[in-house]
């Protein structure tokens, strides 16, 4: 039997968008994966980088309208240590929106070395982060819904 999202359930997609292209891309591919999956879009809210997406994470987490968060945005290394910090406390802040509030919060933030690595990650092939964290959304709802009807 094919899973089949509730019709209630609602999306958002929160984007860093200091990378613009990227993030176009991520967040097209993301919907287009909750579109195949029978969602409706998802609600698009945009921060300036990816230290910010938890923050937003929680808002959309707290406004009690969705049914999970997909987190994208781009961290790209530096010559400092900026890329850790950034990497680190946006990863540990996601998963802690998700772990306080119960919603699903997936990790679709691009953590490389270089834009031509961020490019074959965005927007299609095998390892795209924005489709593999829409797929990650539906994947917690499954469980979600499992448990529930036990």
């Amino acid at each position: 039997m094919r899973w089949e999202p509730r019709m209630a359930e609602r999306y958002a997609i929160v984007c860093a968008q200091f990378y613009p292209e990227l993030a176009q891309r991520l967040t097209s591919s993301a919907q287009a994966a909750l579109a195949a999956a029978g969602c409706e879009p998802a609600e698009c809210f945009e921060v300036p980088g990816a230290f910010e997406l938890p923050a937003a994470a929680n808002l959309c987490a707290q406004s009690g309208r969705f049914a999970g968060v997909a987190c994208l945005g781009a961290v790209i290394r530096g010559e400092t240590d900026h890329y850790d910090y950034v990497c680190a406390e946006t990863a540990r802040g996601i998963g802690a929106v998700s772990l306080a509030t119960g919603v699903a919060c997936s990790f679709g933030v691009l953590t490389v070395d270089t834009i031509e690595q961020a490019l074959e990650r965005s927007g299609g092939g095998v390892r795209d982060a924005g489709r593999n964290a829409a797929k990650a959304l539906l994947a917690l709802q499954r469980v979600r819904d499992q448990l529930s009807e036990a």
